[in-house]
C-alpha cells in the first residue's frame, strides 16, 4: 500500500482563542472530499478521555487520558516552531473534556516522555512521533480514562477519530465510522493505516477501536495524513504499551 501523507502540524494561535477560523475546505488535508465528521458529546465516553494540549507558544494538539497522570499525544506537537527544540514541560497544558473556552479539568506537565529515536528538528520519524505527558497532578477516575489496545487491530476493524481540529477547535469533532487499512513499515517502526478523516490539530488524536467486553480502547495516535483523502497513519498502541508499563502509569 502506498500512501501519500503530510505531517499533521498542530494549529498556531493563542491558548485562550475561541472564535472558530474560517479554512477553505481545499486546505485542509486528511478530509477527503466527502468530510463525514459531526461534533461529538466531550461529556460522554470514550470521547470523555480526550482534551486540548496546549503550549505557551500557542500550539494546539489533541490528547487522550490514558492514567490519572498520563496523558498521550504526538511528539511534534511539543516541538517549539522557531527553535525546533522541545519545549519545558511545564509551559504544556492539558484540557480535559475542552468544549468552548470551559473544561472539567485541567493540569499542567512536569515531564515528556518521547518516542526513542524521534527528531525534534525534523519532526521524524513518524514511528517515534509520540509522547507521553506526566502530570503534575491526577485527574480523578471519575473523568474518565482509556486502555491501550493489546497488539494490532486487524484489517477491516471498526475505528473512530476525534480531536480538536484546525476548522472547529472549540469543538471536539469526530469520524465515526472508519477502519484500519492495515500496517505498514517504515523504516525500523511499524505504523497503522486508516481511513478516518483528521485534519490539523488532530495529532495525537486517538484511533478507537472496540474491546471484547463492549469497552474502548486506543489502537493508536494519529502522527500523519493524506494530502486530499480522508487516511491517514498512526502510531500503534502496541509500541506506546511497553513504555506506559515501566513508568508504572
Amino acid at each position: 500500500m502506498v500512501l501519500t501523507v503530510l505531517a499533521l502540524l498542530w494549529p498556531c494561535g493563542g491558548p485562550a482563542a475561541a472564535r472558530e477560523p474560517v479554512i477553505p475546505h481545499s486546505e485542509l488535508p486528511g478530509l477527503g472530499s466527502r468530510d463525514p465528521r459531526r461534533p461529538v458529546d466531550g461529556g460522554a465516553m470514550p470521547w470523555a478521555a480526550l482534551g486540548r494540549v496546549q503550549t505557551e507558544l500557542g500550539g494546539r494538539c489533541t490528547g487522550t487520558l490514558i492514567g490519572p497522570r498520563t496523558v498521550l499525544t504526538a511528539a511534534h506537537c511539543l516541538v517549539a516552531p522557531r527553535s525546533g527544540q522541545l519545549v519545558r514541560p511545564s509551559s504544556v497544558h492539558f484540557l480535559l473534556g475542552y468544549r468552548q473556552g470551559a473544561w472539567r479539568a485541567r493540569a499542567r506537565a512536569v515531564a515528556l516522555t518521547i518516542g526513542p529515536g524521534f527528531d525534534a528538528r525534523t519532526r521524524s520519524p513518524r514511528g517515534a512521533d509520540w509522547a507521553l505527558l506526566t502530570l503534575d497532578a491526577p485527574i480523578s477516575p471519575a473523568e474518565g480514562s482509556l486502555p491501550l489496545m493489546t497488539g494490532f487491530p486487524p484489517n477491516g476493524t471498526p475505528l473512530m477519530l476525534g480531536g480538536y481540529q484546525q476548522d472547529r477547535p472549540e469543538l471536539l469533532m469526530a469520524d465515526d465510522d472508519c477502519r484500519v487499512l492495515g500496517v505498514l513499515r517504515h523504516g525500523r517502526h511499524l505504523l497503522l493505516a486508516h481511513d478516518c478523516a483528521g485534519t490539523r490539530g488532530s495529532s495525537g488524536a486517538p484511533l478507537l477501536a472496540r474491546t471484547p467486553d463492549g469497552g474502548w480502547a486506543v489502537a493508536g495516535a494519529a502522527v500523519a495524513a493524506a494530502r486530499r483523502d480522508a487516511r491517514g497513519l498512526a502510531v500503534p498502541a502496541t509500541t506506546l504499551r511497553q513504555e506506559q508499563e515501566r513508568h508504572g502509569n
